[in-house]
């Protein structure tokens, strides 16, 4: 049995838990927060076996797609004096970070 713990943008989480629960896998949702943007994103974490995650997998890829959004990002200005001014900053957000883990137990009370 393996245990793949998926890192998704918030906007593609609900549509990614859909699809997987469609097709029969069981999800545990774990709402978390990233530390690059400081947005909040998803955990997903789901128990299959082995055989199994390479289709978890290209289900995620199919709908974590990555795609670029503008974020505002303080610069310092003037040195060393501690003004700062925010400007906007294209940057790539969406896709998944995937951990697949052996699990040596699994109980279900």
């Amino acid at each position: 049995m393996k245990l793949i713990i998926a890192i998704v943008q918030d906007n593609d989480a609900s549509a990614l838990i859909n699809t997987l629960t469609d097709l029969g896998f069981k999800v545990t949702k774990l709402a978390t927060t990233g530390g690059f943007l400081k947005a909040g994103n998803t955990t997903l974490l789901v128990g299959v076996e082995a055989e199994k995650v390479d289709e978890v997998i290209s289900q995620i890829d199919k709908v974590c797609k990555t795609r670029n959004q503008v974020v505002t990002t303080p610069s310092p200005v003037a040195g060393s004096t501690g003004i700062y001014v925010p400007y906007p900053m294209e940057v790539e957000v969406g896709g998944a970070n995937i951990f697949v883990v052996d699990v040596d137990k699994f109980i279900k009370i």
